[in-house]
């Protein structure tokens, strides 16, 4: 086991170096983006399903709560906690359209919005980028393998072009970390961190 464990380890460096560092421009633009977005009284929705849906939550919860200041609350709104919501919508139009009827109903153009997916082809999050770009929201994709259907609907797609889930996830994680650490740098300067 030790030397799987280890394996794993390396696997982990491996896709760090190789395809998340070169990623770094496109993270700080998509921290600026999100800078702006606060700026102009704006929002961020972020969804995706399973662990894609527990990194929705954490980035919301971190932008609300705080990250490693304490600082203004920031508005964002994880669309897969609301279980009437979900359920009511899955069982009336299908499963596909749970994200797409919040879009609807609480996005407006200034606002980002942010889908998570390692496949990059979960269908309720398509159609809800779908929805998004009719309203004039800017898309955001957090990926994986190819980048899949979200990366045609993403004004920035930030993609780990690798087939393997679990070290897909930790890179998400990453750049939800860093974009947290980002935004709180560049809205409250001022303020001292933890």
């Amino acid at each position: 086991m030790q030397a799987y464990i280890e394996c794993q380890i390396r696997r982990h460096i491996e896709v760090f170096e190789d395809v998340f560092l070169p990623m770094a421009p496109q993270v700080e633009q998509c921290a600026t983006l999100l800078c702006t977005c606060f700026k102009s009284g704006g929002k961020v929705l972020v969804m995706g399903n399973g662990g894609s849906a527990a990194d929705a939550q954490h980035l919301a919860a971190e932008l609300v709560g705080r990250f490693l200041k304490n600082r203004d609350a920031l508005p964002a709104i994880a669309l897969t906690t609301d279980t009437s919501i979900l359920t009511a919508v899955a069982n009336d139009f299908g499963y596909d359209e749970v994200f797409k009827r919040q879009v609807e109903a609480l996005a407006n153009p200034e606002d980002v919005v942010i889908g998570i997916s390692t496949s990059g082809n979960s269908p309720n999050v398509v159609a809800a980028f779908d929805a998004a770009r009719q309203i004039g929201c800017r898309n955001v994709a957090l990926s994986g393998r190819d980048g899949g259907r979200m990366a045609a609907y993403a004004d920035l797609n930030l993609n780990v072009a690798v087939d393997d889930t679990p070290r897909i996830q930790e890179v998400h994680l990453s750049i939800i970390h860093i974009l947290c650490d980002l935004v709180e740098q560049q809205l409250f300067p001022e303020q001292e961190g933890l």
